[in-house]
């Protein structure tokens, strides 16, 4: 059973549209008290990083995010509310996984936001990518992106720069992509994290 973070800055109903197609039971976390029914949690978010993590703090529910153990997916927004730091707001965030946000460079070839469909590219050993074709397209919607980091990248994708599509430290993981809207690959990667 997953437990949604509502907080006021998530894509809420895309999300539960996905997982009531795959037959996910989910239900929304809104205290601290709400944590202990579930057994995975989602930190969905479009938008503003630094304004989503004034929501967030505004919650009470920063300190008990920090210090779960049971798998947590942050989803766009909510994946970059897991690094430490965003230059949307020079706003400092979460910290839980220890690489920036930074944002797109303007060019000529390439617009900003990155929108639409690109290829991600998942480190062989992933779980969170079983059965997913190795360059499978999946569907981004950002301003600002996370570094590449050896250490904490699980699937990069190219736009102007090598940034990191995924991440995880320990339980904790993030995609930059969103899963409700990337057909197949999306579903595939919920159900995955569902079951890990």
């Amino acid at each position: 059973m997953i437990g949604i973070i509502q907080y006021g800055a998530g894509n809420i109903f895309s999300l539960t549209a996905a997982l009531d197609r795959l037959g996910i039971a989910y239900g929304m976390i809104e205290k601290e008290s709400d944590f202990g029914q579930y057994d995975r949690y989602i930190i969905p978010g479009v938008g503003h990083a630094g304004a989503a993590m004034l929501k967030l703090e505004s919650t009470g529910l920063v300190p008990t995010i920090r210090q779960l153990t049971k798998p947590v997916l942050g989803i766009c927004v909510g994946m970059q509310l897991i690094t430490a730091f965003s230059e949307e707001g020079n706003a400092d965030l979460l910290n839980i996984i220890p690489v920036k946000t930074l944002r797109f460079k303007e060019a000529e070839s390439l617009k900003v936001p990155h929108t639409g469909w690109n290829q991600v590219h998942p480190k062989e050993t992933e779980d969170l990518f079983k059965n997913i074709a190795a360059d499978a397209y999946f569907y981004f919607v950002h301003s600002y992106f996370i570094e590449y980091n050896n250490l904490y990248t699980l699937a990069s994708t190219q736009y102007g720069v090598r940034f990191s599509a995924a991440i995880r430290k320990d339980n904790f993981f993030g995609v930059q992509f969103h899963p409700e809207k990337s057909g197949t690959a999306g579903e595939t990667l919920l159900k995955n994290f569902a079951n890990l």
